[in-house]
C-alpha cells in the first residue's frame, strides 16, 4: 500500500477519537516535530463569557499532543502503547473565536526510542500552546506521555 492511500494522522484521530469529531477539530499539521490542531468557533461549546469552554480547550490541546505522539512514535505501535500519564493546563487570556493548539515534543524521538529499546517505559513531555487567531497565547498545557511496552 503506498503512502498516498494511507489515511493521514488527522484522519485517523478523527476516526478513532470521538471527542475530536464532536468538537470538529481540524488537524492542519501533523509531523514528528509539530502538530497543529484548530477548533472552529462553535456556540454549542461556549462558556459563560462566550468563548470556548475550558474543557473544549483541554480536549483541543490533548488532541494536538496525541497527534504529535502518533506522528513521532506511530512506528512503535507494534511493541508499545502510547498513554497520557498526567497533564497540567494554564488558562492565560480570554479565548474568543476559533483557537489553535500547537504541540511540540519535549524530548527527542531517538532518546525516547532508545529507552524503549533497552526495555524501559519512557516518559516524555509534550508542550502545547493554545492561541487565538490574532496569535495571542490563551493557554499553555504540558502532558507527560509514556510508551508502555507490550508484554
Amino acid at each position: 500500500m503506498s503512502s498516498e492511500t494511507l489515511p493521514s494522522i488527522g484522519e485517523m484521530m478523527a476516526a478513532s477519537v470521538p471527542m475530536a469529531r464532536t468538537l470538529n477539530l481540524e488537524f492542519t499539521e501533523t509531523t514528528a516535530e509539530r502538530a497543529v490542531v484548530r477548533m472552529p468557533d462553535q456556540p454549542d461549546f461556549h462558556n459563560h463569557v462566550g468563548g470556548p469552554h475550558a474543557g473544549a480547550m483541554f480536549t483541543l490541546a490533548e488532541s494536538a499532543s496525541g497527534a504529535i505522539v502518533m506522528a513521532a512514535f506511530g512506528d512503535q505501535l507494534g511493541r508499545a502503547v502510547p498513554l497520557a500519564v498526567r497533564a497540567e493546563i494554564g488558562y492565560k487570556k480570554l479565548a474568543m473565536g476559533p483557537v489553535m493548539a500547537t504541540a511540540e515534543l519535549g524530548r527527542s524521538v531517538a532518546e525516547v526510542v532508545a529507552e524503549l529499546d533497552v526495555g524501559e517505559r519512557p516518559e516524555f513531555p509534550v508542550n502545547i500552546a493554545i492561541t487565538r487567531e490574532d496569535g495571542a497565547v490563551t493557554g499553555e498545557m504540558s502532558i507527560v506521555w509514556t510508551l508502555r511496552p507490550n508484554r
